[in-house]
């Protein structure tokens, strides 16, 4: 079982303990915590290959998240990270597409 249907199975117990009354708010809080999913951090290729894949340019790609073609630049040269936000929204068009952040 891959480590996300086990932290989904896990959550699910918990909130069906909470739902039941046997568990806490706070102690469900700890598990909707414990459960987030992993976030990735891409390297300055992975982020330039994940642009390609989408077929981009970085112009557009920066349009998509709200930043500058000169900072998506330097993610790609290893010049400047992106932040925890950043990586956050690099995972969704990684996993679900850029059309995510179209709509």
């Amino acid at each position: 079982m891959k480590r996300n249907k086990l932290l989904e199975a896990i959550h699910e117990t918990a909130e069906g303990m909470y739902k039941a009354g046997v568990m806490d708010e706070k102690t469900m809080r700890k598990f909707d915590v414990m459960c987030l999913p992993y976030i990735k951090n891409y390297t300055p290729s992975q982020i330039r290959n994940l642009r390609r894949r989408h077929k981009l340019s970085q112009a557009v790609f920066a349009a998509y998240l709200n930043t500058t073609p000169s900072t998506i630049q330097k993610w790609e040269q290893g010049q400047k990270k992106p932040s925890n936000i950043a990586f956050k929204l690099l995972n969704l068009i990684d996993k679900h597409g850029i059309s995510l952040l179209a709509a």
